[in-house]
């Protein structure tokens, strides 16, 4: 019920909520991790051997304290990212109304994002499994393609405004198209 209040609140007069979802909650693994997940093993396996050594030999304090950054990035590109992710998805709420597509995304401080019905940009839709998936508003022209890469926070984030893992991908698509042609 509190998900419902926050996104009505948004609402301006006379709009009607047509629907009201989330992300998939919990930790995933997305595409990009084929790149992340050996480079974060790397990066933090030499981290800590680098810091280790440095530490066995007595070496002065600025080559000590030197290694901690990488250490602490390294740890967070190996675990601390998913369980980033998945923090930011479980404060991530979207809806639909007969105006706008609306997305308040969690993370530090909540953001909100509209995108209008009438301008809606590309629309399209990446199916994954059991009916989920994702629908973006628009196109990335990023190197790293439409959810850009996931290692650091808030680099996780899609990069176009997004309904990200959403279940029953289809009908929502199918309802988010039927809105636009009747705001056109």
């Amino acid at each position: 019920m509190e998900d419902l209040t926050a996104l009505r609140m948004r609402l301006s007069p006379g709009e009607r909520l047509l629907w009201m979802g989330q992300p998939q909650r919990g930790l995933r693994l997305s595409s990009s991790d084929l790149f992340v997940v050996p480079f974060s093993l790397l990066w933090c396996g030499f981290a800590l051997f680098w810091e280790k050594n440095v530490l066995d030999s007595n070496a002065p304090l600025v080559f000590r304290l030197w290694g901690i950054p990488f250490v602490l990035v390294g740890l967070h590109f190996v675990v601390g990212r998913f369980f980033w992710d998945a923090w930011r998805r479980s404060r991530t709420r979207y809806a639909v109304t007969d105006q706008r597509v609306i997305i308040l995304s969690g993370g530090w401080r909540p953001q909100l994002k509209t995108v209008p019905l009438r301008s809606l940009p590309e629309l399209s839709l990446t199916e994954e499994d059991h009916g989920r998936g994702t629908i973006a508003f628009g196109s990335a022209t990023l190197p790293f393609g439409r959810f850009g890469w996931s290692g650091w926070p808030g680099m996780s984030e899609p990069m176009v405004p997004s309904f990200e893992r959403i279940e029953n991908v289809h009908a929502v698509h199918e309802l988010i198209r039927n809105a636009h042609l009747l705001a056109a």
